[in-house]
C-alpha cells in the first residue's frame, strides 16, 4: 500500500440525494479515499450532466496579429532539428495554457522564410493544411511534391513522411489542423525523424502532383490505384473547384432549384475521393459560402469546430459571444454551443461577394462513437 498522501478529497455534504451525514460516513469516504475509490453518487452531476458543458470557450484570434506575430518569429526562430516547424499553436483559454484550440482540434499558424525547408518527419496525428493568402511552398509527402495556393485545402493522414520547401523569394503563411489533443489525451501519439534534406526531384515545383493527376478527376476513379491507408489519397483540393461548386449552387438556387442547405447558404464538404467519406479519419473540412444580407439559423453540435474566414466580412455568434470578422480571422465554436453568422461581405472585401468560412471540426469521431447530435433553432428563438 502507498504511503503517499491521497490525491482524493472526498466531502460529506447535507443536500438532497446525498446520504446523511455521519461520523460513519466520514469514516467511510476516508477509507475510499486511501483505497483510491470515488463513488458515484458524490459525482453524478458532473459526470453525468443533462447536456455537455465543454471546456473549451468561445475565443476569437485576429488573423492580422497572428500574421504580424508569425513575421517576427520568422527573423527570430530558425526551423530545423528541435522546433521541426514553426508553428504556432492557438491556445484555447479555457483549457489550462495547452496548444490546444479545443480539447479535440489543434490549429496554428504555419510560416515559412524564402527558401527554407522544413525537415522531412511523420507522425500519428492527422492533418490538414489550409491556405487563405499567399503561394509558393510545396508540402512533400511521401516523396510526391504538392503545391500549397490561396484556397487549397491539403489532407494528409498519419503517419505519412512529409516535409515543406519554399522556393519563392517571398515568406508564406498557412494554418495547420491535426488531431493532436485527441492523441495526446489517448496517449497514442507516435512520432519519428526523417531526412534532413530532400532529394532534388522532390526539390521540383510541378503544377499538380502526382496525386492530383491520379485522383482529382470529379466522378472518375482509377482502376489501377487503391489506396492503402487511412484518409483521402487526394493530396490537393484546388480552390476553383470549390469555389465553382459553391457558385453553381447557388446559381442552381436562383434558378428556383434545390442546391443549397438554406437560402443564401452553400456549403461543401470535401470528400475521399475513393469512398465518399470524410478526408481524414478523425477531421471533418467543410467550406461554407453565405450571401451578403443572409444570416444563418443557430446550430449547436456535439464536437468542436474551428473556422477561418477565407473571403469577405461580417458577424458571428458563438454563444453569448458576437464577433465582427473579416479575411483571415479564427474563431472557435465549443461542444452544444450555438453558432449562427451574418455576412455583411460584398464585392469591396470579397472575391465572391459573400462571406466564405472554411470550417474544421472532430465531427467523424463523434459518429463512429454514435456520439453526434445536431439541433438547429429557428433565428427567433
Amino acid at each position: 500500500m502507498s504511503t503517499a498522501p491521497s490525491p482524493l478529497h472526498l466531502t460529506a455534504v447535507d443536500a438532497p440525494d446525498q446520504p446523511v451525514v455521519s461520523p460513519e460516513l466520514v469514516a467511510l469516504y476516508r477509507g475510499f479515499e486511501d483505497e483510491l475509490l470515488v463513488p458515484l453518487w458524490t459525482e453524478i452531476g458532473d459526470l453525468m450532466p443533462a447536456h455537455p458543458r465543454p471546456r473549451a470557450v468561445p475565443h476569437l484570434w485576429r488573423w492580422q496579429a497572428l500574421r504580424a506575430l508569425a513575421e517576427r518569429a520568422g527573423d527570430l526562430v530558425p526551423v530545423g532539428r528541435g522546433g521541426e516547424r514553426r508553428a504556432i499553436a492557438l491556445a484555447n483559454p479555457a483549457l489550462g495554457g495547452r496548444p490546444f484550440a479545443t480539447p479535440t482540434l489543434w490549429a496554428a499558424i504555419q510560416y515559412l522564410m524564402p527558401g527554407e525547408d522544413a525537415p522531412e518527419h511523420r507522425h500519428t496525428q492527422h492533418a490538414f493544411r489550409f491556405v487563405v493568402e499567399g503561394a509558393g511552398v510545396w508540402t512533400v509527402v511521401g516523396g510526391d511534391a504538392v503545391p500549397m495556393n490561396r484556397g487549397d485545402l491539403l489532407p494528409q493522414a498519419g503517419w505519412n513522411w512529409h516535409a515543406h520547401h519554399n522556393a519563392t523569394r517571398e515568406p508564406m503563411a498557412w494554418i495547420d489542423g491535426l488531431d493532436i489533443p485527441l492523441q495526446y489525451a489517448v496517449d497514442a501519439q507516435f512520432f519519428e525523424f526523417g531526412r534532413d534534406t530532400l532529394d532534388e526531384e522532390e526539390r521540383t515545383t510541378p503544377e499538380r502532383s502526382r496525386s492530383e493527376r491520379l485522383w482529382a478527376h470529379p466522378g472518375l476513379r482509377p482502376l489501377a490505384a487503391t489506396p492503402t491507408g487511412p484518409g483521402t489519397p487526394l493530396l490537393s483540393y484546388k480552390w476553383a473547384h470549390t469555389d465553382r461548386a459553391l457558385a453553381d449552387q447557388l446559381a442552381l438556387a436562383a434558378d428556383g432549384h434545390q442546391g443549397c442547405v438554406a437560402p443564401g447558404h452553400a456549403a461543401v464538404r470535401y470528400s475521399d475521393p475513393a469512398t465518399g467519406s470524410d478526408v481524414l479519419p478523425t477531421i471533418r473540412a467543410e467550406m461554407h459560402r453565405i450571401t451578403r444580407g443572409t444570416e444563418t439559423a443557430p446550430v449547436r453540435e456535439t464536437g468542436s469546430s474551428v473556422y477561418q474566414v477565407f473571403d469577405g466580412s461580417g458577424t458571428v455568434m458563438v454563444g453569448d459571444a458576437t464577433w465582427t470578422v473579416s479575411r483571415g480571422d479564427l474563431f472557435v465554436v465549443p461542444s452544444w454551443l450555438p453558432f449562427s453568422a451574418r455576412s455583411e461581405a460584398g464585392a469591396s472585401d470579397s472575391d465572391s461577394g459573400a462571406l466564405d468560412l472554411f470550417r474544421f471540426s472532430d465531427a467523424p469521431l463523434f459518429e463512429a462513437l454514435r456520439l453526434h447530435r445536431t439541433q438547429t433553432h429557428s433565428k427567433d428563438d
